[in-house]
C-alpha cells in the first residue's frame, strides 16, 4: 500500500481526510513549520505528499526519492519548483473547485465597500471628532453602472467574480490569452486582446490570475499609470502580482483611489514594511478609506475550509489509483485526462 505524507494539519482533526484515504493508502500526518523540519524517515517513505503552506523547493525534492504524486492543496502552484518536480517525473494537481463563490463574493465585497464609500464614512464617523453628517465628494466613490470593470483571467474564479459584476451593473470586459474565442460570448462580457487595452478602460481592475514567471510584478509603475485616474484595484489572487511599492506611490499621489489586498508579497508581512502597508498599519490620514487587507482568507468558509480538505484527498486518492485528476504537471508514470 503507498505512503501518503501530510505534513501540515488544516485541522487537528483529521477524521475527514482518513475517511477519505482509508484503504487506499498508509497516511502519517505530521504539523511542521517547514519541509525541512520534516523527519528523514517520513520523507524517505512517501510516495504522496499533500501540502497547502508549505513551499516544496528544489531541494527538499531530493528528501522524497519515493514521491510519485504531489497535490497542491489550493488552486496556485507557485510554492513548488515545478522544473524540478518534472525532471523527478512527479505528478503535480491542484484542487481548483474549491472557494471559488467565496473568492469572488469577497472580492466583490472589496470592490462595493470601497467604490460606495462604505470604509471611508465608516471610518470618518468613529473618528474622535466624527465627519459632518453628510456624504464626502471623493474620486472613490462612483455609480457601478458608469464604470467599467477590469477582469485579468477569466478562469473559475474569474468567470465568477464577472457574473457578479455585470448583476451589479458594471461593464465588465477581460484580458486573458489562454481562454478559447468565444468564452466571452458564453457569459456575455468584453474581451479584450492585450493587458494594455485592459487597463486603458479599467476603472475597477481585478485580479484573478495564478502567479508565473508570466505574470509576476504584471502591474508595476507603467502599468498602474495606464490605469484611469481614481481607479481602484482588487487583489485576491496573489500578492506578487504587483509591485506594491508602486502601488503605493500610485496611492498617495492619488492617481490610484483605493485598493482592497486580500495577498501580499510576503505573507504574513514581514519588517521592513512596504510604505503602503507601514501607513495602514500606522493608520495615515491620507489612506483614510482608501486601503482594505484582509489577511489571505477570501477563499475561507466553514463550507469551502471542509470542501478544500475532502477534494485534496479524494484528489489524491485518484492519482493513486491511476485516474489522475486535476493535472497541472503530468507525469509519465500516469495516464489521466487533460488538465
Amino acid at each position: 500500500m503507498p505512503n501518503v505524507l501530510y505534513p501540515e494539519l488544516l485541522d487537528p482533526d483529521t477524521r475527514l481526510e482518513q475517511a477519505v484515504l482509508a484503504g487506499h493508502c498508509s497516511v502519517t500526518f505530521r504539523d511542521v513549520p517547514e519541509l525541512s523540519d520534516l523527519a528523514e524517515a517520513d520523507c524517505r517513505e512517501a510516495d504522496g505528499l499533500l501540502v497547502f503552506r508549505h513551499h516544496v523547493r528544489e531541494a527538499d525534492f531530493a528528501r522524497f526519492p519515493k514521491l510519485k504524486v504531489l497535490v497542491r492543496i489550493g488552486v496556485g502552484f507557485d510554492r513548488i519548483a515545478m522544473k524540478t518536480a518534472a525532471a523527478r517525473d512527479v505528478l503535480v494537481c491542484n484542487v481548483p473547485d474549491y472557494g471559488t463563490t467565496e473568492i469572488a463574493d469577497h472580492a466583490m465585497g472589496l470592490v462595493l465597500a470601497l467604490r460606495r464609500g462604505l470604509l471611508l464614512h465608516h471610518d470618518l464617523q468613529r473618528g474622535r471628532e466624527p465627519a459632518p453628517w453628510l456624504m464626502i465628494d471623493t474620486p472613490l466613490i462612483d455609480r457601478s453602472g458608469a464604470q467599467t470593470f477590469g477582469i485579468v483571467g477569466l478562469g473559475r474564479i474569474g468567470t465568477a467574480v464577472a457574473l457578479r459584476a455585470k448583476a451589479f451593473g458594471f461593464r465588465v470586459v477581460f484580458y486573458d490569452p489562454y481562454v478559447p474565442n468565444g468564452t466571452e460570448l458564453a457569459i456575455g462580457v468584453e474581451r479584450v486582446r492585450s493587458l494594455p487595452e485592459l487597463l486603458a478602460v479599467s476603472n475597477v481592475l481585478s485580479l484573478n490570475c495564478l502567479l508565473s514567471d508570466e505574470t509576476r510584478g504584471m502591474i508595476g509603475a507603467g502599468e498602474l499609470r495606464q490605469l484611469p485616474a481614481g481607479a481602484v484595484i482588487i487583489n485576491t489572487a496573489r500578492g506578487a502580482l504587483i509591485d506594491i511599492d508602486a502601488l503605493g506611490e500610485a496611492m498617495k499621489d492619488g492617481h490610484i483611489a483605493g485598493a482592497g489586498l486580500d495577498v501580499v508579497p510576503v505573507e504574513p508581512p514581514a519588517e521592513p514594511l512596504p510604505v503602503l502597508l507601514a501607513a495602514y498599519r500606522n493608520h495615515d490620514a491620507w489612506l483614510t478609506g482608501r486601503l482594505i487587507v484582509t489577511p489571505h482568507v477570501a477563499y475561507y468558509s466553514p463550507q469551502a475550509n471542509r470542501d478544500i480538505r475532502v477534494k485534496a484527498a479524494e484528489t489524491m486518492v485518484a492519482a493513486l489509483q491511476g485516474r489522475p485528476q486535476n493535472i497541472v504537471l503530468p507525469s509519465s508514470r500516469f495516464a489521466g485526462p487533460a488538465p
